[in-house]
Protein backbone atom coordinates (compact mmCIF):
# COMPACT_ATOMS: atom_id res chain seq x y z
CA UNK A 1 0.00 0.00 0.00
CA UNK A 2 1.34 3.43 -1.06
CA UNK A 3 3.05 5.36 1.71
CA UNK A 4 0.49 8.02 1.58
CA UNK A 5 -2.03 6.05 3.31
CA UNK A 6 -0.14 5.97 6.65
CA UNK A 7 0.21 9.51 9.03
CA UNK A 8 3.38 11.79 8.42
CA UNK A 9 4.88 10.10 11.00
CA UNK A 10 5.90 6.40 10.57
CA UNK A 11 7.29 5.38 13.71
CA UNK A 12 4.36 7.04 15.82
CA UNK A 13 1.75 5.55 13.87
CA UNK A 14 3.68 1.93 14.36
CA UNK A 15 3.80 2.56 17.72
CA UNK A 16 0.12 3.45 18.24
CA UNK A 17 -0.62 0.15 16.29
CA UNK A 18 1.48 -1.97 18.11
CA UNK A 19 -0.01 -0.52 21.74
CA UNK A 20 -3.59 -1.48 20.27
CA UNK A 21 -2.31 -4.95 19.25
CA UNK A 22 -1.25 -5.28 23.17
CA UNK A 23 -4.58 -3.82 24.30
CA UNK A 24 -6.83 -6.14 22.15
CA UNK A 25 -4.73 -9.00 23.72
CA UNK A 26 -4.47 -8.09 27.08
CA UNK A 27 -8.09 -6.89 27.68
CA UNK A 28 -9.20 -10.00 26.19
CA UNK A 29 -11.00 -8.35 22.80
CA UNK A 30 -12.65 -10.94 20.60
CA UNK A 31 -14.51 -9.12 18.38
CA UNK A 32 -13.33 -5.56 16.60
CA UNK A 33 -15.43 -3.44 14.65
CA UNK A 34 -13.96 -1.01 12.31
CA UNK A 35 -16.43 2.28 11.23
CA UNK A 36 -16.57 4.21 8.79
CA UNK A 37 -19.73 6.64 7.42
CA UNK A 38 -21.18 7.34 4.17
CA UNK A 39 -21.72 10.50 3.11
CA UNK A 40 -24.97 10.90 4.48
CA UNK A 41 -23.60 10.36 8.26
CA UNK A 42 -24.75 6.87 8.67
CA UNK A 43 -22.42 4.57 10.35
CA UNK A 44 -20.96 1.67 8.92
CA UNK A 45 -19.30 -0.94 10.30
CA UNK A 46 -17.34 -4.35 9.37
CA UNK A 47 -16.15 -6.78 12.00
CA UNK A 48 -12.90 -8.21 12.07
CA UNK A 49 -11.42 -10.86 14.50
CA UNK A 50 -8.13 -9.81 16.42
CA UNK A 51 -6.15 -12.34 14.17
CA UNK A 52 -6.54 -10.00 11.76
CA UNK A 53 -5.88 -7.00 12.97
CA UNK A 54 -2.34 -6.75 12.00
CA UNK A 55 -2.60 -6.94 8.53
CA UNK A 56 -5.17 -4.65 8.57
CA UNK A 57 -2.97 -2.01 10.30
CA UNK A 58 -0.53 -3.25 7.66
CA UNK A 59 -2.98 -3.61 4.33
CA UNK A 60 -6.07 -2.25 5.01
CA UNK A 61 -9.54 -3.80 4.76
CA UNK A 62 -11.10 -4.42 1.20
CA UNK A 63 -14.81 -4.20 0.69
CA UNK A 64 -17.17 -2.54 -2.14
CA UNK A 65 -17.55 0.74 -1.79
CA UNK A 66 -20.67 0.57 -4.29
CA UNK A 67 -22.98 -0.38 -2.08
CA UNK A 68 -21.89 2.62 0.24
CA UNK A 69 -23.85 5.92 -0.55
CA UNK A 70 -21.70 8.14 -1.65
CA UNK A 71 -18.90 6.13 -2.66
CA UNK A 72 -18.11 4.15 -5.68
CA UNK A 73 -19.60 3.38 -8.97
CA UNK A 74 -19.79 -0.22 -9.69
CA UNK A 75 -17.17 0.36 -12.28
CA UNK A 76 -14.90 1.73 -9.32
CA UNK A 77 -16.21 -0.24 -6.66
CA UNK A 78 -13.10 -1.65 -4.30
CA UNK A 79 -11.76 0.75 -1.64
CA UNK A 80 -9.71 -0.11 1.52
CA UNK A 81 -10.56 0.60 5.35
CA UNK A 82 -7.62 1.02 7.16
CA UNK A 83 -8.04 1.73 11.10
CA UNK A 84 -6.78 4.93 12.78
CA UNK A 85 -5.44 3.12 16.19
CA UNK A 86 -5.72 6.57 17.56
CA UNK A 87 -9.46 5.85 18.00
CA UNK A 88 -9.33 2.43 19.60
CA UNK A 89 -11.85 1.71 22.85
CA UNK A 90 -14.15 -1.16 23.86
CA UNK A 91 -17.76 -1.08 23.52
CA UNK A 92 -19.10 -1.05 27.46
CA UNK A 93 -22.40 -2.27 26.45
CA UNK A 94 -21.31 -4.77 23.91
CA UNK A 95 -20.43 -8.40 25.29
CA UNK A 96 -19.12 -7.37 28.52
CA UNK A 97 -16.99 -5.09 26.81
CA UNK A 98 -14.84 -7.94 24.43
CA UNK A 99 -16.12 -5.64 21.22
CA UNK A 100 -13.37 -2.88 20.47
CA UNK A 101 -13.96 -0.33 17.66
CA UNK A 102 -11.94 2.06 15.66
CA UNK A 103 -12.63 4.59 12.92
CA UNK A 104 -11.22 3.84 9.38
CA UNK A 105 -9.93 6.32 6.81
CA UNK A 106 -10.63 4.88 3.59
CA UNK A 107 -8.51 5.04 0.68
CA UNK A 108 -8.38 3.40 -3.07
CA UNK A 109 -6.77 0.23 -4.20
CA UNK A 110 -3.55 2.54 -5.39
CA UNK A 111 -3.15 3.94 -1.76
CA UNK A 112 -4.27 7.66 -2.56
CA UNK A 113 -7.35 8.88 -0.11
CA UNK A 114 -10.76 8.39 -1.60
CA UNK A 115 -12.53 11.39 -2.33
CA UNK A 116 -16.25 9.75 -1.14
CA UNK A 117 -14.98 9.37 2.61
CA UNK A 118 -15.90 11.96 4.57
CA UNK A 119 -13.59 11.93 7.10
CA UNK A 120 -10.59 12.53 4.74
CA UNK A 121 -12.71 15.55 3.63
CA UNK A 122 -12.75 16.96 7.07
CA UNK A 123 -8.99 15.62 7.60
CA UNK A 124 -8.10 17.77 4.40
CA UNK A 125 -10.16 20.87 5.60
CA UNK A 126 -8.12 20.55 8.90
CA UNK A 127 -4.61 20.45 6.78
CA UNK A 128 -5.29 23.80 5.14
CA UNK A 129 -6.04 25.21 8.54
CA UNK A 130 -3.16 23.88 9.66
CA UNK A 131 -1.18 25.43 6.45
CA UNK A 132 -2.38 28.68 7.70
CA UNK A 133 -0.88 27.90 11.06
CA UNK A 134 -4.00 27.40 13.04
CA UNK A 135 -5.90 24.15 14.73
CA UNK A 136 -9.55 23.78 14.15
CA UNK A 137 -11.56 22.99 18.14
CA UNK A 138 -15.25 22.38 18.18
CA UNK A 139 -18.03 21.42 21.23
CA UNK A 140 -21.48 20.48 20.58
CA UNK A 141 -24.70 20.85 22.22
CA UNK A 142 -26.33 17.77 21.38
CA UNK A 143 -30.38 17.66 21.71
CA UNK A 144 -32.35 14.90 21.57
CA UNK A 145 -35.64 13.40 22.29
CA UNK A 146 -36.34 10.37 24.17
CA UNK A 147 -40.18 8.60 23.00
CA UNK A 148 -41.63 5.20 24.23
CA UNK A 149 -41.63 4.01 20.71
CA UNK A 150 -39.70 4.98 17.21
CA UNK A 151 -42.82 2.64 14.98
CA UNK A 152 -42.94 5.12 11.41
CA UNK A 153 -46.51 6.22 11.16
CA UNK A 154 -47.30 6.40 14.39
CA UNK A 155 -46.91 9.75 16.67
CA UNK A 156 -44.53 9.65 18.91
CA UNK A 157 -45.44 8.90 22.63
CA UNK A 158 -43.66 11.60 24.75
CA UNK A 159 -41.80 9.88 27.92
CA UNK A 160 -41.70 12.95 30.37
CA UNK A 161 -43.82 16.20 30.12
CA UNK A 162 -40.27 18.12 31.56
CA UNK A 163 -38.98 21.01 30.75
CA UNK A 164 -36.06 23.13 30.71
CA UNK A 165 -33.49 22.06 33.55
CA UNK A 166 -36.40 20.45 34.69
CA UNK A 167 -35.52 17.67 37.56
CA UNK A 168 -37.52 14.38 36.96
CA UNK A 169 -35.58 12.01 39.79
CA UNK A 170 -38.02 9.04 39.30
CA UNK A 171 -38.67 9.13 35.18
CA UNK A 172 -36.74 6.97 32.83
CA UNK A 173 -35.52 9.71 30.96
CA UNK A 174 -33.66 10.87 33.44
CA UNK A 175 -31.60 7.75 34.41
CA UNK A 176 -30.91 6.94 30.55
CA UNK A 177 -29.31 10.25 30.12
CA UNK A 178 -26.95 9.36 33.46
CA UNK A 179 -26.09 5.93 32.11
CA UNK A 180 -25.33 7.42 28.69
CA UNK A 181 -22.90 9.28 29.96
CA UNK A 182 -21.44 6.57 32.04
CA UNK A 183 -20.62 4.86 28.97
CA UNK A 184 -19.97 8.43 26.91
CA UNK A 185 -17.08 8.64 29.45
CA UNK A 186 -15.99 5.10 29.70
CA UNK A 187 -15.27 5.24 26.30
CA UNK A 188 -13.51 8.22 26.04
CA UNK A 189 -15.65 11.00 25.27
CA UNK A 190 -15.79 13.37 28.43
CA UNK A 191 -19.21 15.20 29.10
CA UNK A 192 -19.09 18.94 30.14
CA UNK A 193 -22.95 19.64 30.59
CA UNK A 194 -26.40 17.55 30.88
CA UNK A 195 -29.85 18.46 31.24
CA UNK A 196 -33.65 18.28 30.30
CA UNK A 197 -34.64 20.70 27.86
CA UNK A 198 -36.77 23.04 26.74
CA UNK A 199 -39.76 20.55 25.03
CA UNK A 200 -40.96 17.21 26.59
CA UNK A 201 -38.95 14.81 26.54
CA UNK A 202 -36.45 16.91 25.41
CA UNK A 203 -32.18 16.50 26.45
CA UNK A 204 -29.45 17.73 25.95
CA UNK A 205 -25.63 16.67 26.48
CA UNK A 206 -22.64 18.71 25.76
CA UNK A 207 -19.82 17.18 24.86
CA UNK A 208 -16.22 19.05 26.10
CA UNK A 209 -14.50 20.80 23.54
CA UNK A 210 -11.25 19.01 21.35
CA UNK A 211 -9.87 18.85 18.20
CA UNK A 212 -12.92 18.92 15.22
CA UNK A 213 -11.70 15.68 13.93
CA UNK A 214 -11.49 13.69 17.63
CA UNK A 215 -15.14 15.34 17.83
CA UNK A 216 -16.88 14.00 14.76
CA UNK A 217 -15.90 10.71 15.69
CA UNK A 218 -17.02 11.08 19.12
CA UNK A 219 -21.01 12.73 17.58
CA UNK A 220 -20.74 9.61 15.48
CA UNK A 221 -20.33 7.77 18.75
CA UNK A 222 -22.59 9.70 20.86
CA UNK A 223 -25.64 9.32 18.57
CA UNK A 224 -24.87 5.15 18.37
CA UNK A 225 -24.52 4.88 22.81
CA UNK A 226 -27.83 7.03 22.74
CA UNK A 227 -29.97 5.04 20.48
CA UNK A 228 -28.53 1.45 21.65
CA UNK A 229 -28.52 2.54 25.26
CA UNK A 230 -32.39 3.42 24.87
CA UNK A 231 -32.86 0.60 23.21
CA UNK A 232 -31.90 -1.82 25.73
CA UNK A 233 -34.67 0.09 28.31
CA UNK A 234 -37.54 -0.78 25.39
CA UNK A 235 -37.44 3.41 24.12
CA UNK A 236 -36.76 5.39 21.10
CA UNK A 237 -33.62 8.08 20.63
CA UNK A 238 -34.57 10.22 17.87
CA UNK A 239 -31.66 13.21 16.61
CA UNK A 240 -35.10 14.12 14.05
CA UNK A 241 -34.37 17.91 14.24
CA UNK A 242 -38.13 18.76 14.47
CA UNK A 243 -40.33 15.45 15.77
CA UNK A 244 -42.80 17.03 17.32
CA UNK A 245 -45.36 20.26 16.06
CA UNK A 246 -45.63 22.97 18.10
CA UNK A 247 -42.40 22.15 20.14
CA UNK A 248 -39.24 23.19 19.95
CA UNK A 249 -37.07 20.97 17.51
CA UNK A 250 -33.19 19.87 18.10
CA UNK A 251 -30.21 21.81 17.10
CA UNK A 252 -26.61 20.93 17.66
CA UNK A 253 -24.93 24.19 18.06
CA UNK A 254 -21.76 23.90 17.83
CA UNK A 255 -18.86 26.19 19.73
CA UNK A 256 -16.24 26.70 17.49
CA UNK A 257 -12.39 28.15 18.15
CA UNK A 258 -8.91 28.09 16.57
CA UNK A 259 -5.72 27.63 17.99
CA UNK A 260 -2.47 28.91 16.77
CA UNK A 261 1.47 28.17 18.83
CA UNK A 262 0.40 31.34 20.98
CA UNK A 263 -3.01 29.79 22.50
CA UNK A 264 -6.24 30.57 21.14
CA UNK A 265 -6.35 32.58 18.24
CA UNK A 266 -9.87 34.00 18.90
CA UNK A 267 -9.09 35.72 22.13
CA UNK A 268 -7.10 39.05 22.48
CA UNK A 269 -6.92 41.12 25.59
CA UNK A 270 -9.00 44.47 25.61
CA UNK A 271 -11.31 43.62 22.84
CA UNK A 272 -14.79 43.91 22.57
CA UNK A 273 -16.16 40.51 23.80
CA UNK A 274 -12.19 39.37 24.34
CA UNK A 275 -12.51 39.01 20.33
CA UNK A 276 -9.42 39.21 18.29
CA UNK A 277 -9.52 39.84 14.26
CA UNK A 278 -9.10 36.26 13.71
CA UNK A 279 -11.96 35.53 15.72
CA UNK A 280 -14.58 38.40 13.55
CA UNK A 281 -13.12 37.60 10.51
CA UNK A 282 -13.93 34.01 11.18
CA UNK A 283 -17.40 35.11 11.97
CA UNK A 284 -17.68 36.97 8.88
CA UNK A 285 -16.79 34.02 6.97
CA UNK A 286 -19.17 31.97 8.64
CA UNK A 287 -22.61 34.78 8.40
CA UNK A 288 -21.27 35.57 4.67
CA UNK A 289 -21.59 31.85 3.03
CA UNK A 290 -24.00 30.57 5.69
CA UNK A 291 -26.41 30.07 3.21
CA UNK A 292 -24.50 28.28 1.07
CA UNK A 293 -23.16 25.75 3.89
CA UNK A 294 -27.07 25.64 4.98
CA UNK A 295 -27.77 21.72 3.19
CA UNK A 296 -24.72 20.35 4.68
CA UNK A 297 -25.15 21.78 8.55
CA UNK A 298 -29.26 21.31 7.58
CA UNK A 299 -29.41 18.41 5.10
CA UNK A 300 -33.53 16.69 5.97
CA UNK A 301 -36.63 18.02 4.65
CA UNK A 302 -37.51 18.54 8.04
CA UNK A 303 -34.50 20.61 9.23
CA UNK A 304 -36.22 23.52 7.72
CA UNK A 305 -38.91 23.01 9.98
CA UNK A 306 -37.38 23.82 13.04
CA UNK A 307 -35.43 26.81 11.21
CA UNK A 308 -38.73 28.88 11.48
CA UNK A 309 -39.70 31.41 13.89
CA UNK A 310 -41.07 31.24 17.27
CA UNK A 311 -38.91 28.36 18.29
CA UNK A 312 -36.08 29.89 19.25
CA UNK A 313 -33.73 28.35 16.32
CA UNK A 314 -32.04 30.74 14.45
CA UNK A 315 -33.86 32.07 11.01
CA UNK A 316 -31.54 35.43 9.91
CA UNK A 317 -27.78 35.71 9.26
CA UNK A 318 -26.52 38.07 11.88
CA UNK A 319 -24.50 37.45 15.43
CA UNK A 320 -24.65 38.90 19.05
CA UNK A 321 -23.14 38.55 22.11
CA UNK A 322 -25.64 37.48 24.46
CA UNK A 323 -29.28 37.16 21.88
CA UNK A 324 -30.52 33.89 21.30
CA UNK A 325 -32.31 35.15 18.22
CA UNK A 326 -28.64 35.61 16.18
CA UNK A 327 -27.46 32.79 14.20
CA UNK A 328 -23.72 33.30 15.62
CA UNK A 329 -23.45 33.87 19.90
CA UNK A 330 -20.28 35.13 21.24
CA UNK A 331 -20.62 33.53 25.06
CA UNK A 332 -19.77 35.28 28.03
CA UNK A 333 -15.84 33.95 28.82
CA UNK A 334 -14.37 34.00 31.84
CA UNK A 335 -11.38 37.19 32.01
CA UNK A 336 -8.91 34.71 33.28
CA UNK A 337 -9.74 32.14 30.48
CA UNK A 338 -8.66 33.15 27.78
CA UNK A 339 -8.88 29.56 26.22
CA UNK A 340 -12.76 29.50 26.32
CA UNK A 341 -12.91 32.63 23.85
CA UNK A 342 -15.31 30.97 21.40
CA UNK A 343 -18.21 31.76 18.86
CA UNK A 344 -21.45 29.68 18.82
CA UNK A 345 -22.62 28.77 15.52
CA UNK A 346 -26.32 28.03 16.48
CA UNK A 347 -28.06 26.58 12.62
CA UNK A 348 -27.16 22.94 12.93
CA UNK A 349 -29.00 20.05 13.70
CA UNK A 350 -27.88 16.81 14.79
CA UNK A 351 -28.91 14.85 11.90
CA UNK A 352 -26.02 16.15 9.72
CA UNK A 353 -22.62 14.12 8.77
CA UNK A 354 -20.24 16.11 11.41
CA UNK A 355 -17.56 15.45 9.38
CA UNK A 356 -18.85 17.26 6.26
CA UNK A 357 -20.55 19.66 8.19
CA UNK A 358 -16.98 21.01 10.48
CA UNK A 359 -15.80 21.04 7.27
CA UNK A 360 -17.85 24.14 5.41
CA UNK A 361 -17.81 25.68 8.79
CA UNK A 362 -14.17 25.49 8.94
CA UNK A 363 -13.89 26.60 4.82
CA UNK A 364 -16.25 29.49 5.55
CA UNK A 365 -14.48 30.93 8.46
CA UNK A 366 -10.87 30.37 6.95
CA UNK A 367 -12.22 32.03 3.69
CA UNK A 368 -13.32 34.97 5.85
CA UNK A 369 -9.94 34.98 7.95
CA UNK A 370 -8.27 35.02 4.50
CA UNK A 371 -10.22 37.39 2.39
CA UNK A 372 -10.67 39.82 5.47
CA UNK A 373 -13.86 40.04 5.74
CA UNK A 374 -15.16 42.71 8.03
CA UNK A 375 -17.85 41.79 10.59
CA UNK A 376 -21.18 43.74 10.34
CA UNK A 377 -22.96 45.38 13.29
CA UNK A 378 -23.83 43.48 16.04
CA UNK A 379 -27.92 42.64 16.51
CA UNK A 380 -29.52 44.77 19.31
CA UNK A 381 -32.91 43.43 18.53
CA UNK A 382 -34.28 40.67 19.62
CA UNK A 383 -35.53 39.24 16.57
CA UNK A 384 -38.15 36.95 17.84
CA UNK A 385 -40.38 40.05 18.79
CA UNK A 386 -39.80 41.89 15.55
CA UNK A 387 -42.19 41.56 12.05
CA UNK A 388 -40.94 40.14 9.61
CA UNK A 389 -40.89 43.37 7.63
CA UNK A 390 -38.91 44.77 10.46
CA UNK A 391 -36.07 42.59 10.44
CA UNK A 392 -35.98 43.00 6.54
CA UNK A 393 -35.71 46.54 7.25
CA UNK A 394 -32.05 45.93 9.57
CA UNK A 395 -30.66 44.66 6.18
CA UNK A 396 -30.94 40.85 7.66
CA UNK A 397 -30.31 38.16 4.81
CA UNK A 398 -32.82 35.05 5.94
CA UNK A 399 -31.70 31.35 5.91
CA UNK A 400 -33.11 28.88 3.66
CA UNK A 401 -36.69 28.51 3.94
CA UNK A 402 -36.42 24.78 2.43
CA UNK A 403 -34.14 22.06 1.96
CA UNK A 404 -34.45 22.75 -2.02
CA UNK A 405 -33.68 26.49 -1.42
CA UNK A 406 -30.74 25.37 0.65
CA UNK A 407 -29.68 22.98 -2.33
CA UNK A 408 -30.71 25.49 -4.84
CA UNK A 409 -27.80 27.99 -2.49
CA UNK A 410 -25.68 25.53 -2.27
CA UNK A 411 -24.62 24.19 -6.09
CA UNK A 412 -23.86 27.82 -6.56
CA UNK A 413 -21.11 27.71 -4.01
CA UNK A 414 -17.78 27.08 -5.36
CA UNK A 415 -16.74 27.25 -1.37
CA UNK A 416 -18.76 24.09 -0.81
CA UNK A 417 -17.71 22.81 -3.86
CA UNK A 418 -14.07 23.44 -2.64
CA UNK A 419 -14.70 22.09 0.92
CA UNK A 420 -16.55 18.99 0.00
CA UNK A 421 -14.30 18.13 -2.97
CA UNK A 422 -16.40 17.30 -6.87
CA UNK A 423 -17.36 13.56 -5.64
CA UNK A 424 -19.27 14.49 -2.48
CA UNK A 425 -20.25 17.81 -3.63
CA UNK A 426 -21.80 16.33 -7.22
CA UNK A 427 -23.52 13.00 -4.89
CA UNK A 428 -25.08 15.21 -2.27
CA UNK A 429 -26.80 17.38 -4.49
CA UNK A 430 -28.43 14.60 -6.36
CA UNK A 431 -28.81 12.68 -3.14
CA UNK A 432 -30.77 15.54 -1.82
CA UNK A 433 -32.71 16.49 -5.05
CA UNK A 434 -34.30 12.97 -4.79
CA UNK A 435 -35.37 13.36 -1.65
CA UNK A 436 -37.10 16.46 -1.60
CA UNK A 437 -38.86 15.28 -4.83
CA UNK A 438 -39.74 12.31 -2.88
CA UNK A 439 -41.05 14.79 -0.49
CA UNK A 440 -42.76 17.29 -2.96
CA UNK A 441 -45.15 13.79 -4.09
CA UNK A 442 -46.35 13.16 -0.98
CA UNK A 443 -49.38 14.04 0.38
CA UNK A 444 -49.35 14.33 4.38
CA UNK A 445 -52.22 14.20 7.24
CA UNK A 446 -52.44 18.15 7.25
CA UNK A 447 -52.49 18.04 3.86
CA UNK A 448 -55.97 15.92 3.84
CA UNK A 449 -57.73 17.32 7.11
CA UNK A 450 -57.40 21.14 5.50
CA UNK A 451 -58.12 20.57 1.98
CA UNK A 452 -60.56 16.84 1.75
CA UNK A 453 -63.82 18.04 3.29
CA UNK A 454 -63.64 21.55 1.11
CA UNK A 455 -62.15 21.28 -1.83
Amino acid sequence: MSSCVLAANPYEVERENEYVLRAVEERNVKLIRLWFTDVLGQLKSVAISPAELETAFDEGVHFDGSAIDGFSRIQESDVLAQPDANTFETIPWADGGTTGRMFCNIYAPDGNAFEGDPRHVLKRNIAKAAEAGFGFFAAPEMEFFYFADGEPGHPPQLLDRGSYFDLTTSDVASDLRRQTISVLEAMGIPIEYSFHEDSPSQHEIDLRYTDALTMADQIMTFRLVVRELALERGTFASFMPKPLAGMQGSGMHMHLSLFNEDGNAFHEDGAEYSLSPVARQFMAGLLVHAREISAVTNQLVNSYKRLVRGFEAPVWVSWAQNNRSALIRVPVTKADKPSSTRIEFRSPDPSCNPYLALSVMLAAGLKGIKEGYDLPDELTHNLFDLEEDEIRKLGLEPLPASLSEALDVMEQSELVREALGEHIFEWFLRNKRSEWRDYKTHVSQWELDRYLPSW
